[in-house]
């Protein structure tokens, strides 16, 4: 493929504008000297002063002046508005970096909230199973065995952390069943609820950070330990 040639390049980037005015301006300064000759050549012996040469050529060139100021208003305007529409497109690519910037920034901190809330959830296993310990096992109401207890265990070590959680709610069912004593029955107890709605209200805080929408907030609170949190708020006595 072959380069434009430079002066080919040039005279195709010239404005219009400035062709005429040059075009213009050759066509009135030969008149002027066509004119000049033939004053000359009709009257041979006229004295040319500095007054009439200055008058002469203060009238010649005074509409190359206005026209050439005419010219130039309008390349400055071209000029303008070129200038805007640069001006334009550059906030229009920053606002597309900022946003591009923002979305990944907060793909990062959702990136991140899902590892935490792994780590939150095996957390509130082991808090959950302590308080259904507590409240269902040999140590609490009898209700489950040491032996059933202890499986329940090991399916939430294998990965299952909210097996406690479905247990409370299954719980919470039953008609004749205490849930404000399962909760805040003892101080054990009671220490094992704060502990538990301590940190999944931390984690809820922490998905409104990484989530504009609420989303992953409302799919918390459906999951089995937002219900459980939700549950152990409405059984929580008042204040004394």
């Amino acid at each position: 493929m072959t380069s434009e040639n430079p002066i080919a390049k040039f005279l195709r980037s010239r404005d219009w504008r400035i062709w005429f005015g040059i075009v213009l301006s050759a066509a009135w300064i030969s008149s002027g000297f066509w004119y000049v000759l033939r004053a000359s050549k009709a009257v041979p012996h006229q004295e040319f002063t500095l007054d009439v040469i200055g008058n002469f050529l203060e009238g010649a060139f005074a509409p190359l002046a206005f026209l050439w100021l005419v010219i130039g208003l309008f390349i400055q305007q071209r000029e303008l508005a070129n200038n805007a529409d640069a001006l334009r497109k550059t906030s229009e690519q920053s606002e597309k970096q900022t946003a591009a910037i923002a979305a990944t920034e907060m793909n990062a901190r959702q990136e991140t909230f899902f590892k935490i809330k792994e780590n939150v959830f095996q957390q509130l296993g082991g808090v959950s199973g302590m308080l259904y310990a507590s409240s269902q096992g040999p140590a609490g109401s009898g209700a489950i065995s040491g032996e059933q207890l202890d499986e329940y265990f090991k399916q939430g070590a294998a990965g299952d952390s909210s097996i406690f959680a479905r247990r409370f709610l299954t719980l919470g069912f039953t008609a004749d069943t205490d849930l404000q004593g399962l909760f805040y029955g003892t101080e054990l107890r009671q220490r094992h609820t704060g502990n538990f709605m301590h940190s999944f209200s931390r984690l809820c805080r922490l998905a409104q950070n990484c989530d504009v929408d609420g989303i992953i907030e409302d799919s918390l609170m459906q999951s089995a330990f937002g219900l459980l949190y939700m549950r152990m708020r409405e059984m929580q006595p008042p204040a004394k």
